[in-house]
């Protein structure tokens, strides 16, 4: 007998219960997408920061040591994901985080390299 003829005993139940469970390929694409923005030392950085406090690209510039240009590019790829949104007050746009979310995954992330 060929090695490749040998089956792996497995249970079709159970391949076909977990199969009903996954997740449908378009709702992971679109969490390969949120994770990329997460990827970024940069976005991170500014996430960070706006975990904190809601500020102006001028602030994030100045605490991220950034030029303006590169911090909205950086909030607008954000704004893209839904990680943050944009509020006008008179010549100025702040930036806050979504929701409860984005701080859930961050905090979530550092809570497990810190158990290493």
């Amino acid at each position: 007998m060929k090695k490749d003829d040998v089956s792996p005993n497995h249970d079709p139940g159970r391949i076909t219960s977990v199969l009903k469970r996954l997740i449908p390929l378009n709702e992971l694409e679109h969490m390969v997408q949120v994770f990329k923005i997460f990827g970024d030392p940069s976005r991170l950085r500014i996430i960070n920061a706006l975990i904190e406090e809601e500020l102006c690209v001028h602030e994030i510039a100045e605490l991220m040591e950034m030029t303006q240009p590169a911090v909205s590019h950086q909030l607008r790829q954000l704004k893209q994901a839904h990680v943050v949104r944009a509020r006008r007050e008179g010549k100025h746009i702040y930036y806050s985080l979504k929701d409860e979310h984005v701080i859930l995954i961050f905090r979530i992330c550092q809570e497990h390299l810190q158990e290493e």
